[in-house]
């Protein structure tokens, strides 16, 4: 499935790579950060974020450099992972955390979005990057608590076309999970659609 002209380290360093194999287990450390929160049908990383590692650089990169090769990089390992489960084939829609147009246009893209292309490529499942919005700006959540970044996302995100949403399976991608509180809000307005069911991958895990 990863093919050369995706790859962006030789194939000893991808063999190297920390893969978490989450996607194997339904009830995994991704999983059970959304426990009585909201409710996740699926959920799980590909690989291990720890610093100064290859994953940090590949992420550093995407974010920080314009690479965009280490974005399809990250999407095509991502989608090797998910292959690998029975309940992918049932995502209707592939959906990237939306970033505020203000830090989209400073970055010049979004990096969840790039992961994405590679994703739905791959997969076959159709990526939407306009049913969801992050309507309110905000300050980088990097150093934030898990409560302090919920209580500054409750107002941010809102849902674009509800028609699209209604009884579809959708997958909510970003880069990199820590806390998990921004993906949580942004996927608690999705499930304020009726009959939509949330599943939530991201390219790492940050321990």
């Amino acid at each position: 499935m990863l093919e050369s002209s995706d790859s962006v380290l030789c194939m000893d360093c991808i063999e190297e790579l920390p893969f978490t194999h989450f996607f194997e287990k339904e009830d995994n450390p991704v999983k059970e950060i959304f426990y009585g929160r909201i409710l996740v049908a699926h959920a799980g990383s590909a690989l291990f974020f720890t610093k100064d590692s290859p994953v940090q650089r590949l992420l550093f990169a995407l974010k920080y450099q314009n690479d965009k090769h280490a974005g399809l990089f990250l999407g095509a390992l991502l989608a090797q992972s998910l292959a690998e489960t029975d309940w992918i084939k049932e995502v209707d829609w592939i959906v990237p955390l939306p970033l505020h147009r203000k830090r989209e246009r400073k970055r010049g893209y979004n990096q969840s979005t790039v992961i994405c292309s590679k994703l739905s490529e791959i997969l076959g499942i159709p990526m939407n990057n306009d049913m969801v919005e992050r309507a309110v700006y905000t300050e980088t959540q990097t150093h934030k608590t898990r409560e302090a970044r919920w209580q500054s996302m409750q107002t941010v995100f809102k849902v674009k076309n509800e028609d699209a949403l209604r009884g579809k399976h959708v997958l909510l991608v970003d880069d990199v999970l820590t806390t998990g509180a921004t993906m949580e809000v942004c996927g608690s307005e999705i499930l304020k659609i009726k009959d939509t069911k949330l599943s939530i991958a991201t390219a790492a895990y940050a321990l």
